[in-house]
């Protein structure tokens, strides 16, 4: 059992790139080895920002022996006179053995020759020379070069290779590298180092690489990031700013790290905190200090009683140079916190409402005009929601002012220079220069959700305007003939329809899309007559793809697959689905717990028995009562009669618009299974499909309405 090592230095890899090339090399070893029948231990492969480093214990010297049988042509064929044929012949050529080496077996088709293949191991040794030049050049990602004259890509040049095996050098070459790279055991130490480091054995590696200042494993280095950020954080009774992603890239933009406090002049804490986190998350890479048991408001124009007038920053350097440093992003944060106290005060000095008037000379999309033209579609958007949702007069007036001011920081200083905080930084100009609380929440609340895994608005006047900015958005782009591919979409207009979703569903806002989006449409042909696009099919195009919205937005929140189907697929009609998406979800949840609970099954049984033989009827899908179709005089068993107990007791469930009224639908449909079985079997059974057509006809129109009824909740044809 021999250690393996590789190590590929490279100049500083961009942070995405050093994390996650660890995991695609692991994997592509992982696979070669199986193949290649190199049986080993355990695989380590990790990176820091200069290197890419892959350690396997307990690897075979020599791979494991292979040996196979292969069938050859029939005994008959090959033997003929006990002598061998050209088939023998050819046969066992094929697998470089001689012809009196096939043997020959009987089966159930007859006697057979076969050939028995053996392949010898090769030595590790040999295989990892062949394989480590795929290896480098199978890893994949973004923005990769070429240096020099050589053709070979990486993310960043390639500057040297140590390959080991135990204490034996690899001879390594990678073709196609400008100068030629080929492998030692001369590895390199942290850049404020000076010496190269021998590499003795791969299972000294990690100790003689921290005694020259590089952490190679990089979950030992994020964990000691954390640690010291917290510990740094303790000590100064705050709280720190440090999400996943920021403590990804300070661990892969560091080989040693190590932590410097720094500080920055209280007269900042006069600006909004969201303004200085940006600048030291986003631009600095530093880390914020919030004061602790503190309740943030989003529309807070000061920092002060908010942040911690210091930050923490982590360094690639060491502890010699910490003065330096901290002295260094001290001043680097001064001018950067200095830039932005300045934007803020050439914004304030002038009023929001001006800055509209700028937004006519910025173009936001090629025929959709200005962004001042966006915002009035916004504006008439706002007055036809008002009055299909008939919200209060004060509410129709803050959604009003706020759609008319949503976009107003979009010319300011601040978001020029930080477009990370716009719609924040426009909501607190408005608070700032007296406009209602409700009025400038919206403003700020308005893009959300902007990813995946962002927050929804939580005010009630925001989850209106971020619905609206999100339907017009999707209106005018449609509109423009343009539409998302399978894997672009740089509108982002899969994620503004799920927000319109998501903001609907968290809210529980009964809102009629189908009807805002017809009316859209009508208006944007006005509008715009010379993109000349069919109001009818723009509509279709744009309900449909809400429905794929929906369907993918069940399937990711864990709903089964077949139930989805059958609450949004393409058998339920797409105004039903849009006259109020919350209904989706009222029986997306209803059909979950019912399958948790085992009942789902009792439920379909009911319905798909009657429906069968309802198809055969006429009766419209619309019909939910039995008292104009159905004729008691023309009952001849008490099935029947229990039959329209059953649908009667359903009527009121199925046509009201209470949210309870799916559970109510689920039980009385389970309860009717023993009238349902009373009606097809037994001593009160009848035939449906009788030669009397009266009859026949009021037993289907029966059966018909528990179909029907049964429709209100699902298409129980579609649920497995």
């Amino acid at each position: 059992m021999s250690t393996f090592l590789l190590e590929i230095g490279t100049e500083e890899m961009p942070p995405e790139f050093a994390r996650l090339a660890p995991s695609q090399l692991h994997e592509i070893v992982v696979n070669d080895l199986a193949q290649k029948r190199l049986s080993h231990g355990r695989v380590i492969c990790t990176s820091t920002p200069r290197r890419i480093s892959l350690i396997i214990s307990d690897l075979l010297d020599r791979a494991e022996d292979f040996s196979e049988d292969r069938k050859g042509p029939p005994s008959t064929q090959a033997f003929i006179n006990g002598v061998p044929s050209q088939a023998a012949i050819g046969f066992a050529k094929k697998y470089q053995i001689l012809p009196e080496d096939l043997e020959v077996r009987e089966t159930s088709k007859g006697a057979f020759v076969y050939a028995k293949i053996l392949e010898k191991g090769l030595p590790a040794s040999q295989l990892l020379v062949d394989l480590v030049p795929s290896w480098v050049n199978r890893v994949q990602g973004n923005r990769f070069m070429r240096w020099g004259s050589g053709e070979t890509r990486f993310s960043r040049p390639i500057r040297w290779i140590v390959c080991l095996l135990d204490s034996e050098k690899l001879p390594i070459t990678l073709i196609g590298t400008d100068p030629l790279i080929i492998s030692d055991n001369i590895s390199r130490p942290h850049r404020l180092f000076d010496q190269p480091v021998t590499i003795s054995s791969p299972n000294k590696y990690l100790e003689l690489l921290r005694s020259v200042g590089v952490l190679v494993v990089r979950e030992e280095r994020q964990k000691l990031i954390n640690s010291l950020i917290q510990n740094a954080s303790n000590e100064l009774k705050a709280n720190p700013d440090l999400s996943l992603d920021l403590l990804n890239e300070l661990t892969d933009i560091v080989e040693f790290p190590s932590l410097v406090k720094c500080s920055f002049s209280e007269s900042f804490l006069r600006l909004p905190p969201e303004v200085l986190t940006t600048v030291m998350k986003v631009h600095q890479r530093y880390i914020p200090l919030y004061l602790k048991n503190i309740e943030i408001d989003p529309l807070a124009l000061v920092s002060e009683k908010i942040l911690h007038p210091s930050f923490l920053c982590i360094s690639n350097g060491l502890s010699a140079g910490e003065n330096t440093i901290r002295q260094g992003n001290e001043r680097v944060l001064k001018a950067r916190f200095a830039d932005a106290r300045f934007f803020i005060d050439l914004d304030l000095s002038i009023p929001s409402i001006q800055r509209n008037d700028q937004l006519k000379r910025v173009t936001f999309a090629s025929g959709l005009g200005s962004l001042y033209d966006r915002v009035e579609r916004i504006v008439w958007l706002s007055n036809k929601l008002s009055t299909i949702l008939n919200i209060s007069k004060s509410d129709s007036l803050h959604l009003t002012r706020a759609a008319q001011l949503c976009k107003h920081d979009l010319v300011s200083q601040m978001v020029g220079e930080f477009p990370e905080l716009q719609g924040l930084i426009g909501g607190k100009y408005l608070l700032s220069e007296g406009e209602p609380r409700d009025v400038a929440l919206s403003v700020l609340e308005h893009y959300m959700p902007r990813s995946s895994n962002d927050d929804l608005p939580q005010s009630h006047i925001g989850s209106l305007l971020a619905i609206l900015d999100k339907l017009e958005l999707l209106v005018s782009i449609f509109a423009k003939g343009e539409r998302p591919t399978g894997s672009s979409d740089p509108y982002a207009l899969r994620r503004s329809a799920n927000g319109v979703l998501q903001i609907l569903w968290n809210k529980s806002i009964s809102l009629d899309v189908y009807q805002m989006l017809n009316l859209s449409v009508s208006y944007w042909r006005e509008l715009f007559p010379n993109f000349n696009f069919n109001s009818h099919q723009l509509l279709n195009e744009l309900t449909s793809f809400f429905r794929l919205r929906i369907i993918s937005l069940l399937e990711e929140s864990g709903v089964d697959s077949d139930i989805v189907q059958a609450i949004a697929g393409e058998s339920i009609s797409i105004e039903r689905l849009l006259r109020d998406p919350n209904d989706i979800l009222v029986r997306a949840k209803v059909l979950t717990n019912l399958r948790s609970t085992g009942d789902l099954s009792g439920v379909q049984f009911v319905v798909t028995r009657a429906k069968r033989l309802a198809d055969k009827g006429t009766l419209p899908l619309d019909i939910l009562s039995a008292s104009d179709v159905v004729d008691t005089s023309l009952f001849e068993k008490n099935s029947e009669s229990e039959m329209l107990d059953v649908v009667n007791k359903l009527e009121p469930f199925a046509i009201c618009t209470s949210s309870t009224r799916y559970e109510q639908l689920a039980t009385g449909l389970k309860d009717g299974k023993q009238s349902l079985s009373n009606f097809f079997d037994g001593e009160q059974s009848v035939l449906v499909m009788t030669e009397n057509i009266p009859l026949r006809n009021n037993r289907l129109n029966l059966l018909s309405i528990l179909r029907n009824q049964a429709n209100e909740l699902a298409d129980f044809d579609l649920i497995n």
